[in-house]
């Protein structure tokens, strides 16, 4: 590989294939990319390696392009492919998304065949360690790839947080067969709740199912609307969370007034979330994380109407049960858990046994104890450090990776959710794509 030219990243899930995809944009015919994954096949990782039809994308058709500047381009494929007619707002399967992916990136390579300029490898990475004129990737074959420039493209940590070691990943090696009337929990109520829920529902499952979380709250489906129009002197950056919280409750209520929904505003705000993140002190960012959050996120992640239409009546018929709360405790009995919940509202203590518990509750809470071996392997050595807010990679606003001593790392960089400490809202396709396109043009200038 060139070294003077070559990029190589960590990753071939969405963020890693977006990324490549921006950067084969370049005219540049010295450029060579190296996209390394683990998994047999690229563009699927976490979010995308379901096969049930049932696990819908959050976000419409025309959203989930993997150019900002050709919105059709998912939408169009689909079509092509024979995969849906004439509505651009369909909610396609995961798994077709998935497809599409690794089709861009397959299309890429043979575009590139001639070139050379895209080299695809199959391998799981351990180390990536900065060298005098680049980075070296080592792989658990024993063999090196030296480049330039080398991005972390990882995406979502798979393993359950260590304080919920009596909880599982649904779809995970331990999610073994289980009785059809046992009873489970989960933990978390958004969106990773909803999707486990309806594996078990795929499986033939008949047995409670409880859901608990702080609020014990669904996502709000997804509705038609008209996003209200905001400058960037609209929006009052800079000020502390309790006024942001005041000022947003206050423009809710105005638009509401004047016929239109509290979606116009969370979908018009859109463009500053990450700059409102950003402006907030860590202070105030760790406020939000621990009391903000949770509203926001129903809010702002929401389901396809189908779908919570679904979950409602799931819910309505006691299948489902929603519970207000905090897990105090686990404790093994037999082949089950007894699990002690403090309930929210009545304020009172209960408890009941399940046979299986899934962890649906997000974020893990601190990269450098994840389950992701290059990113522990990079903290551990000092290489990377967590963001101060410990959930994700510390990185500078142009995704350079920061050392533990506080160096910015000139040839190493992240991209996708490792840096939601910086930006926050970088979990969306719509948001990756537009930061994987900034960070191509640094990188190739």
């Amino acid at each position: 590989m060139n070294a003077r030219n070559s990029i190589a990243i960590v990753g071939g899930g969405a963020s890693g294939v977006i990324l490549t995809a921006h950067l084969l944009r370049r005219p540049d015919p010295n450029l060579r990319v190296t996209v390394i994954e683990k998994r047999d096949e690229f563009g699927r990782g976490r979010a995308y390696s379901t096969d049930l039809p049932d696990h819908q994308l959050n976000v419409r058709a025309l959203g989930m392009s993997a150019y900002a500047d050709q919105p059709e381009h998912f939408w169009r494929w689909l079509q092509k492919k024979g995969f849906a007619k004439d509505n651009p707002d369909f909610f396609a399967p995961r798994s077709l998304y998935g497809t599409y992916l690794d089709e861009l990136l397959r299309d890429l390579a043979e575009q590139e065949r001639s070139t050379g300029r895209l080299h695809l490898v199959n391998a799981e990475c351990t180390t990536v360690s900065p060298t005098a004129s680049g980075v070296e990737i080592q792989l658990t074959s024993g063999a090196s790839i030296i480049a330039r420039l080398g991005v972390l493209a990882v995406g979502h940590d798979e393993a359950p947080a260590p304080a919920q070691y009596f909880a599982i990943r649904s779809g995970s090696v331990e999610d073994t067969p289980i009785d059809p009337e046992a009873r489970v929990l989960i933990l978390g109520t958004g969106l990773s709740m909803v999707d486990t829920w309806q594996t078990l529902q795929h499986r033939g499952h008949r047995g409670e199912v409880i859901a608990v979380s702080r609020r014990g709250l669904l996502p709000s489906p997804h509705r038609q609307g008209k996003p209200i129009r905001l400058d960037s002197a609209d929006v009052p950056l800079g000020t502390s969370l309790s006024y942001f919280v005041r000022w947003f409750r206050d423009l809710v209520r105005l638009t509401e007034s004047q016929g239109g929904n509290w979606r116009d505003v969370v979908d018009g705000l859109r463009p500053y979330n990450q700059t409102i993140w950003q402006n907030w002190s860590t202070k105030d960012k760790r406020r939000f994380l621990e009391r903000t959050k949770a509203w926001w996120d129903i809010h702002r992640h929401r389901m396809p109407p189908e779908m919570h239409a679904r979950i409602s009546r799931a819910v309505s018929s006691g299948r489902l049960v929603l519970l207000a709360g905090r897990v105090l405790r686990a404790r093994k009995q037999d082949a089950a858990y007894v699990i002690d919940v403090q309930a929210r509202a009545p304020n009172v203590e209960t408890s009941f046994e399940v046979t299986r518990v899934y962890d649906c509750t997000g974020i893990v809470k601190d990269v450098s104890e994840g389950s992701i071996n290059v990113i522990r392997s990079l903290t551990d050595r000092g290489v990377a450090r967590s963001d101060p807010l410990r959930i994700g990679l510390d990185v500078t606003p142009f995704c350079a990776v920061i050392s533990a001593d506080g160096a910015v790392a000139d040839k190493l960089f992240a991209v996708g959710p490792l840096t939601r400490g910086a930006f926050f809202e970088i979990d969306a396709i719509p948001d990756i794509r537009v930061q994987c396109d900034r960070l191509a043009a640094r990188l190739t200038s």
